[in-house]
C-alpha cells in the first residue's frame, strides 16, 4: 500500500517553496504505482508571471512525458481548480491525492464522480497554510482561482 501522507509531504515541501518564493502555496506531485517520484512542482503563477503555471501543470511538466498515467497518482496540497482537475481527466490519472478541500473544493465530485478514486487526506497543514494565506492574500487568491 502507498503512503499517502509521504507522498503529500513532498507535495507541502513544494507549497512551502513557493510561499517563500512570494507565490500561492499550493504544491503538487506525480508517482507512479510503485511509489517513485516522477515530477513535483508549484504554483508559480507569480513568480513566472504565467497564469497557467498552476502546482499540478508544474509537477506535470517536470514528470515529463508518459506513455500514459492510468498508473500514476497526482497528488497535490489543495483540491485542483477546474483547470488542473481538467488535466487530471484529459491524461486519465489513475487516482488523486489531496492534501485538503476544506478552503477549496474545485473539480474533486466531477472526478469522483468520472469513477476517479480521490484520497482527502484532510490535512490540518495544508488546510492552515492556505486559509492563513487566502486571509492574508485575497485579492491574489481570487486571481488564482478565476473570482472577481
Amino acid at each position: 500500500m502507498l503512503d499517502h501522507s509521504a507522498q503529500l509531504a513532498v507535495a507541502l515541501d513544494q507549497a512551502r517553496i513557493g510561499l517563500a518564493e512570494g507565490g500561492i502555496p499550493i504544491g503538487a506531485a506525480i508517482f507512479d504505482a510503485s511509489g517513485k517520484l516522477l515530477g513535483s512542482g508549484r504554483n508559480r503563477r507569480v513568480q513566472n508571471n504565467d497564469p497557467s503555471v498552476h502546482g499540478e501543470t508544474d509537477a506535470f511538466r517536470n514528470a515529463g512525458r508518459q506513455r500514459s498515467y492510468r498508473n500514476l497518482t497526482m497528488v497535490t496540497t489543495l483540491a485542483p481548480c477546474w483547470y488542473c482537475s481538467g488535466l487530471v481527466r484529459q491524461f486519465g490519472f489513475g487516482a488523486l491525492v489531496v492534501g485538503e478541500s476544506r478552503n477549496f473544493k474545485g473539480g474533486l465530485e466531477w472526478l469522483r464522480l468520472l469513477g476517479l478514486p480521490v484520497f482527502d487526506l484532510d490535512s490540518s497543514e495544508c488546510a492552515s497554510l492556505m486559509k492563513e494565506f487566502i486571509r492574508a492574500n485575497p485579492k491574489l487568491w481570487n486571481e488564482d482561482i478565476g473570482e472577481e
